[in-house]
């Protein structure tokens, strides 16, 4: 098939999807994924995110009573419109409608639009009268998923008990429950087996391989909230402690700005990054204090040496499938203590945050030269201030920490709306290479916080009411040696994407990204490695458009230009339709994709998000050449019980063999399915 083909087939698509297509019942939520994960190029649980999201549209958001932190929960909200919602608030009294919003500051139709789902104002009820018990207040979901890769993978037929093989069967089986009482106790209870982990029998008597459970309270006096069981903290910009999802740069100009949610049940099935044990936010007037306290245990290798065992790596898959991720499961032990004080008053914000971490054995930071400055110890002390203020139109923010006995970091920046059309957001971010911090998740181009100093501007321009314009430019370097880079480096991440709105109908979206990074190479005349140039240029043309109440289309292409320097430049493409249906009564929901994908090789791959089973997230990578397709439907068998079916399928056209190692399918497709049921009451 060549590319003329692709662009039939998408104009084919396009004409004759009023007869084939509808529109999903989550269009908007999917919308904002979207936007937030423009950048993402990994798999990620999004279940963190797309859980609130539901939450919140079965209860929504309380105008006249909702604070920072509930509304930046919502993430597509800029810090600034926050800040002018509650000053309006606080000025003009409480709202009386939620289309009261359009007369905030920064508010243009688009995010009322995005918001309308989501909150509400509330009349005041005036008596207050008598509970109708607790059995009645309750809410109950219960959640349960099957799926697992129809093909034949050769790490389940090895019966050499002394090689690498997977133990379990390749099923994969996970459930979720929830409990609620008038958003004041919640509890979260999640159980899941990763293909290729034992379930029950000798390896695994207890079942699942993962358990996760949290109890959240509310309203308990002084105390703003109490959990009990698996929990999430996020401070500051995330240079000392960040649990669970955290977004980088992306297509959306907050994205570089993070709006920290304090305390809250840990409800992922990411089985990484969590902390276990007892919390909570005490109120004090203007003070919000949040001591907290965990013990977990995690998958690390351990190795001897010197008589002394030391561990060399901890994993964060949370997949536990061979005999040595078996061995290696629960064998580190980790305590956490620590306190977060919090002073806000009007437009300012100011935070304290302090964490003790401690582990069971030595961390050994290894051999290799660029590890010379990594964390190596049994013990680490983490402190951090960080700062928030709303000026005007302009919001200021950073946060400056250190680990203990060795370095410092800071990041600060700020996000100001110049023009009613025009906002601009800019930040600076000093990471020393000797900065050592087990939880945090900020901005950057390393995995870590340390080793990168760089310069951050973003513009977002309303040319009209429906185009928009977002660029931003990342300028960075390494003052020490990183990943795939032995010496220090440079690089730069350029982004510019126009935006076209149909108001309730659709969207066309025009994006270039530009990236300049360095990475080792060798050349034959020189025995040595040396830095070398690697660009990307990407392009993509994004269409969606809304045909009546019931069906819906979207088409995309996307094209990548990879060149390494003194290697030979590379390329890649990808287009694919998707289709949307709704029944009438929205009983029944449908989506499907067709895809064609030809790149030179993994250099040039190509991400993009795809529709699932509620709660589950897929970013398929697009590399070599072939198609993909996948189906999902959703039927609400009754009100109480609604069943989500999944399949997908890749197929290559010039392989014998897909995947590598224990996960090696012989032959050219790989395709798998998932089944879910989910129960309320």
């Amino acid at each position: 098939m060549n590319f003329k083909l692709c662009i039939g087939l998408l104009i084919f698509f396009s004409l004759f999807g009023n007869c084939v297509l509808a529109q999903q019942e989550e269009a908007l939520e999917e919308e904002i994924i979207e936007q937030l994960l423009s950048e993402i190029e990994e798999e990620i649980d999004l279940s963190e995110f797309t859980e609130r999201l539901r939450y919140f549209l079965r209860h929504p958001i309380d105008l006249n009573k909702t604070n920072e932190e509930e509304l930046g929960s919502l993430l597509f909200l800029l810090p600034n419109q926050i800040a002018n919602l509650l000053d309006y608030r606080a000025s003009s009294g409480n709202f009386i409608s939620v289309l009261e919003l359009q007369s905030v500051d920064g508010f243009d139709l688009q995010t009322v639009r995005k918001m309308m789902p989501f909150v509400t104002v509330k009349a005041d009820a005036g008596l207050n009268l008598p509970s109708s018990g607790i059995g009645k207040s309750t809410e109950h979901d219960l959640m349960v998923r099957y799926g697992r890769i129809i093909e034949s993978q050769a790490g389940y037929h090895i019966e050499d008990t002394t090689r690498s093989r997977y133990l379990g069967s390749p099923d994969r089986y996970s459930l979720r429950y929830r409990m609620n009482y008038k958003s004041k106790i919640q509890l979260a209870i999640n159980a899941e087996k990763d293909a290729g982990e034992p379930f029950f029998g000798e390896l695994q008597p207890y079942g699942f391989d993962y358990y996760s459970m949290s109890l959240q309270i509310k309203d308990l006096g002084k105390w703003n909230k109490v959990v009990v069981g698996d929990y999430a903290l996020q401070f500051g910009q995330g240079l000392v402690l960040w649990n669970g999802l955290s977004f980088g740069k992306g297509a959306w100009l907050g994205s570089a700005t993070k709006q920290a949610s304090g305390l809250k049940a840990y409800t992922s099935m990411n089985e990484f990054n969590f902390l276990r044990g007892l919390s909570g936010t005490l109120k004090l007037h203007n003070f919000e204090i949040t001591p907290f306290i965990s013990y977990n245990f995690l998958t690390g290798n351990i190795e001897e040496v010197d008589g002394q065992e030391i561990v060399s790596s901890i994993s964060s898959s949370g997949l536990h499938r061979t005999p040595s991720e078996l061995e290696n499961k629960n064998s580190v032990n980790q305590l956490v203590f620590g306190t977060d004080i919090t002073y806000r008053k009007k437009q300012l914000k100011l935070g304290f945050t302090a964490i003790n971490t401690q582990y069971s054995h030595l961390i050994s930071k290894g051999d290799e030269l660029r590890n010379e400055f990594s964390f190596e110890g049994k013990q680490l002390l983490n402190l951090g201030l960080n700062y928030q203020y709303s000026f005007k139109n302009t919001y200021f923010y950073g946060e400056t920490a250190h680990s203990w006995g060795s370095a410092f970091v800071s990041l600060n920046g700020l996000l100001t709306s110049l023009h009613p059309n025009l906002s601009v957001s800019i930040q600076h971010r000093y990471y020393e290479k000797n900065y050592h911090s087990i939880f945090a998740q900020a901005i950057g181009e390393n995995s870590d916080v340390s080793n990168e100093h760089g310069i951050y501007a973003g513009l977002l321009y309303k040319i009209l009411r429906k185009i928009e314009w977002v660029n931003y430019l990342d300028v960075y370097r390494f003052p020490w040696l990183s990943y795939l880079l032995d010496s220090p480096g440079s690089g730069l991440d350029y982004l510019s994407q126009m935006t076209y709105t149909w108001y309730k109908k659709g969207r066309l979206i025009l994006r270039y990204r530009h990236r300049l990074d360095q990475e080792n190479t060798s050349l034959d005349e020189r025995n040595e490695l040396i830095s070398a140039d690697l660009t990307r240029n990407q392009g993509r043309a994004d269409f969606q458009y809304e045909l009546n109440d019931s069906w819906k289309i979207g088409s995309r292409v996307e094209a990548v230009n990879y060149q390494k320097e003194f290697e030979q430049r590379e390329y890649g493409w990808m287009c694919y339709q998707d289709l949307f249906w709704t029944s009438p009564q929205k009983w029944i929901t449908a989506n499907m994709r067709i895809a064609y994908f030809d790149t030179d090789s993994y250099n040039a791959r190509i991400y993009a998000y795809e529709s699932d089973v509620l709660y589950a997230s897929s970013f398929p990578v697009y590399y070599m050449q072939g198609w993909r397709t996948y189906f999902n439907t959703k039927i609400k068998i009754t009100r109480k019980l609604d069943f989500w079916f999944r399949y997908s399928l890749t197929k290559y056209n010039d392989l014998e063999e897909v995947g590598s190692g224990l996960d090696l399918i012989a032959g050219n497709k790989k395709s798998d399915f998932r089944i879910q049921f989910k129960y309320q009451w």
